[in-house]
């Protein structure tokens, strides 16, 4: 049973076929005891809200319609909430998954109440998936703060009542520019840098891949997002980088065939994205992202580098699709490992000198 008050906050935007299984296995997650859902919704139309709302939950439940869209600003008008403000433990869930599981939100729960200030889940991802996290987010936070998550952008977490004032007092001091990225897809980035500087952050394995929608179409705009953030963040991080990795690096690329209609369409989204600016060089990844982070802790504006990496990392995720289409399970995790690694090598002096 839950020995200290706890909530959790469910995101959504038209996802009816989702909700309500999402919403019952949170439940079961919670015990009942002194818990409460929280539905921060931004649906075009209201069938979400009314299967949220249909769902009997021994919890009590609070619905929150209209909202800003965006997941950030979902997620920071749900902390705002009064009915959160009492909770120690706050679980945060992606309410696209097909297949929740109540017990991989009571595992990210315990972490919390064992001391940890953020869990994330650790899925394996398909190997032409999680692009934004295999590519750049979890080598750049491994590199730049010392801290290897798996899956830094995994969309369930559980977060310490500590970890959520950290956060909302540093969303209240960013630019504007930045707090509309948090209000985006930032907030997965942002919610665990800044639980990061207040204590231990720790990831729940899970050993099946999570099933939910596709990320591929939403491409550009979680990139424009979420990586601004990841490089003010990562840039402005202290105590500097920790030495040189002194062990092997474990990424898990979940094998899959993918379509050749659906592998010939994703290869047509990316070259219809790929504008080449002037200055483009071409060189080889990850060394624009160490380009990026360097140029932010000189005082770039994050999203000024972020948008001379666009082009880079396209050419990276192009690059492993074709590349890597037919490699093994094993090939693609060696491959994602040592690109970690050399991100790694390559940004430290950077840091020890800035």
């Amino acid at each position: 049973m839950t020995q200290t008050p706890t909530a959790a906050i469910l995101p959504s935007r038209n996802e009816p076929a989702t909700i309500a299984a999402v919403t019952a296995a949170v439940d079961s997650a919670l015990d009942g005891a002194r818990t409460v859902i929280v539905h921060a919704d931004s649906s075009d139309a209201p069938d979400t809200a009314a299967h949220f709302a249909a769902v009997p939950t021994r919890a009590g439940k609070v619905g929150l319609t209209g909202l800003e869209r965006g997941k950030g600003a979902q997620i920071l008008a749900a902390i705002g909430r009064p009915e959160i403000a009492g909770a120690d433990t706050v679980l945060i869930v992606d309410t696209d998954t097909r297949n929740p599981d109540p017990a991989v939100y009571r595992a990210l729960l315990d972490q919390i109440r064992d001391g940890a200030t953020l869990a994330i889940a650790d899925y394996p991802r398909h190997w032409d998936e999680a692009n934004l996290t295999n590519h750049l987010a979890r080598p750049l936070i491994a590199a730049a703060t010392g801290h290897d998550v798996p899956q830094p952008l995994a969309g369930d977490l559980a977060v310490s009542r500590k970890a959520l004032e950290t956060a909302m007092q540093a969303a209240a001091a960013l630019p504007a520019e930045l707090a509309a990225c948090v209000n985006g897809y930032g907030i997965d980035a942002f919610l665990l840098l800044t639980a990061a500087a207040t204590g231990p952050i720790t990831s729940v394995r899970i050993d099946e891949p999570k099933r939910h929608a596709a990320s591929f179409p939403h491409l550009p705009v979680i990139f424009h997002q979420a990586v601004p953030v990841l490089l003010h963040l990562t840039a402005a991080w202290s105590p500097p980088p920790t030495p040189p990795l002194s062990g092997p690096v474990v990424y898990r690329a979940a094998d899959r065939a993918l379509a050749p209609d659906r592998f010939q369409a994703m290869l047509t989204t990316l070259d219809g994205l790929a504008l080449t600016p002037d200055g483009y060089d071409d060189g080889p990844w990850p060394l624009p992202v160490a380009g990026a982070w360097r140029a932010v802790n000189s005082g770039t504006p994050a999203l000024d580098a972020a948008a001379r990496l666009w082009p880079h990392y396209l050419h990276r995720v192009r690059d492993w699709l074709i590349s890597r289409q037919h490699a093994t399970t094993r090939q693609r995790a060696e491959i994602l490992a040592a690109a970690h690694a050399r991100l790694h090598t390559v940004l430290i002096p950077a840091a020890g000198a800035s």
